[in-house]
């Protein structure tokens, strides 16, 4: 059963439900194997060196970036105009290198999500913004194409912003991967915490304006993506 951003609880169509387990997979072919969510810069800064400082690590983001993603892509999967939403996006990403990655990913995800959903909303998206539009925004109308409800895009988008540093981890440090997925079951009910309050910001964006999506900031994350932007070797784009 899936609860919608109003709390109305529905059934999503088998179909929905694949989708949403395409979206969530990091082998659907949206650019997102190719970054590390900040992990990178965090291994070698000294901030990521064990499962627990991983663990650390990845419930900040969670609970910053990951919550204004989250909530972002509820609110595009709900309906709100897309380009107001990739404005307040790019209000809420005062890193250069961030807004950058942002939009690269979603330049990624809107080819994948044309050829596997095709829909009006992502034609418009896309020529609308040719370069990209920033990755929640396109992740919540290519939920909306696919059947999806708000909360199922913003599972997605928390999901994400968990992922990337987890996946980079085991390749960076060569963490144990098992101790890694461990770190990822532990943080679900909090996922679950985040997806909930972004779809009901979400809601509440609805009618009492974007100023209701919530803006959460993360500075070091910040810093660290220009930084990490600069570097002449890197084994991840961000």
């Amino acid at each position: 059963m899936t609860a919608s951003a109003t709390g109305t609880t529905t059934a999503p169509a088998p179909a929905a439900r694949a989708a949403l387990l395409m979206l969530a997979d990091g082998r659907f072919p949206a650019g997102g194997h190719a970054h590390s969510g900040g992990g990178e810069a965090a291994v070698t800064a000294g901030l990521i060196h064990d499962p627990a400082s991983l663990a650390a690590f990845c419930r900040g983001r969670l609970h910053t970036s990951g919550l204004v993603a989250a909530a972002l892509a509820a609110a595009a999967c709900a309906g709100l105009d897309p380009l107001l939403l990739d404005a307040a996006a790019d209000a809420r990403t005062p890193s250069p290198a961030l807004r950058a990655t942002a939009r690269k990913l979603g330049r990624q995800l809107m080819r994948a999500a044309r050829a596997a959903w095709p829909a009006a909303e992502l034609d418009r998206l896309a020529a609308a913004r040719p370069r990209g539009a920033h990755q929640p925004i396109v992740l919540g109308v290519t939920a909306r194409a696919a059947g999806l409800t708000p909360l199922d895009a913003a599972h997605v988008a928390a999901y994400e912003s968990v992922t990337g540093p987890t996946t980079a981890a085991v390749r960076l440090l060569g963490l144990d991967p098992f101790s890694v997925g461990a770190v990822l079951a532990r943080l679900a009910p909090e996922l679950d915490a985040v997806a909930e309050r972004a779809a009901l910001a979400a809601a509440r964006a609805a009618t009492e304006g974007l100023e209701a999506l919530p803006a959460a900031s993360a500075p070091l994350l910040d810093l660290h993506a220009e930084q990490h932007a600069a570097w002449p070797v890197r084994l991840f784009a961000s």
